[in-house]
């Protein structure tokens, strides 16, 4: 099956909602909102940022047959460094490195855009899947005041070879 990963277009926002609440459905420990706290939103954030084509703020998207299968969410802060959050893929479509081209499309969307800058995510300490694709990608933990408040979660800052 032939997957298409890019940003997502201004109309395939409620696209985006739809798989944004399923990821919050089937995996709720794994992000840092609920879906009963995200379906109280008539939108969520990312939704306008998608349909405005926010420059700071962009989706990824993972396509099969014009059927959204994946999304990861890359945010450029204020300081000039970028997070990637919500790296989420249907489960009919893991375990074919549909995440980790995701997490590489997004990466090469931000290089494009921003040039080189630090990119960090956090993954909960009991994601053990996640965090091990992420180190495969070339993340690594880090300390300091970028570490998680509550201690449940680590910070990862992607450094390539």
């Amino acid at each position: 099956m032939n997957i298409e990963y890019r940003p997502l277009l201004p109309e395939e926002s409620q696209m985006y909602r739809h798989i944004r609440l399923e990821s919050l459905q089937k995996f709720p420990e794994s992000f840092g909102i609920t879906y009963e706290e995200a379906i109280k939103n008539e939108k969520l954030r990312i939704e306008y940022d998608i349909e405005n084509q926010s420059a700071d703020r962009f989706v990824v998207g993972a396509f099969a047959e014009d059927r959204l299968i994946g999304i990861c969410t890359f945010v450029k802060n204020e300081d000039g460094h970028g997070n990637i959050y919500q790296l989420y893929v249907k489960e009919a479509f893991q375990g074919n490195n549909a995440g980790a081209r995701l997490i590489g499309k997004l990466i090469d969307e931000a290089s494009t855009r921003f040039g080189d800058m630090e990119i960090c995510l956090e993954v909960k300490k009991t994601n053990l899947k996640a965090y091990g694709l992420y180190k495969k990608l070339g993340f690594v933990e880090i300390n300091g005041d970028l570490q998680n408040k509550d201690d449940s979660a680590l910070v990862m800052r992607y450094e390539p070879d």
